[in-house]
């Protein structure tokens, strides 16, 4: 199980996300380009001290990112606010990358219908979205739920 960010805008966001990969043991997706310089040195200062402990990959590209899923026959589950399905209603597979969009912009059209599946997380009516690294931790901890993944850590 992955995570992925499409590309982000916010170098914090990455920050947070490197640290719930490494503490969950799920690796890190980045699909570029980026909204910010994505140098060593902003991996290192949005990383702090969890940069070692995160399974990170770069993609200059959503197609470079789609094919490199194609050889684990992975699934790509958008996490999306207008997604069809709801969270606790959709079968998470062990080996799926759960995809965040753009914090700006969202997910463009032909990306979000690249995407095996669209889910949402259910929110309180007439709010707009949560903080994209927080939605990846709700959706990481039901599909990590749903597939046992929770017994391998600590």
């Amino acid at each position: 199980m992955r995570l992925a960010l499409f590309q982000p805008d916010i170098a914090p966001n990455l920050g947070a996300a490197i640290r719930l990969t490494a503490c969950l043991g799920v690796g890190l997706d980045v699909i570029e380009p980026c909204g910010f310089p994505l140098s060593d040195k902003t991996l290192k200062r949005a990383a702090l001290d969890y940069g070692t402990q995160c399974d990170l990959k770069r993609h200059d590209s959503f197609a470079a990112f789609a094919t490199s899923l194609r050889a684990g026959n992975s699934r790509i589950v958008l996490i999306e606010t207008e997604g069809a399905t709801a969270l606790m209603d959709f079968a998470f597979h062990d080996n799926d990358v759960l995809m965040l969009g753009r914090e700006t912009e969202g997910t463009p059209v032909d990306v979000m219908s690249a995407c095996h599946a669209c889910v949402r997380i259910p929110m309180a009516a007439g709010i707009r979205s949560l903080n994209v690294v927080t939605a990846g931790a709700i959706a990481l901890t039901e599909a990590m739920r749903q597939t046992g993944r929770w017994a391998g850590l600590a």
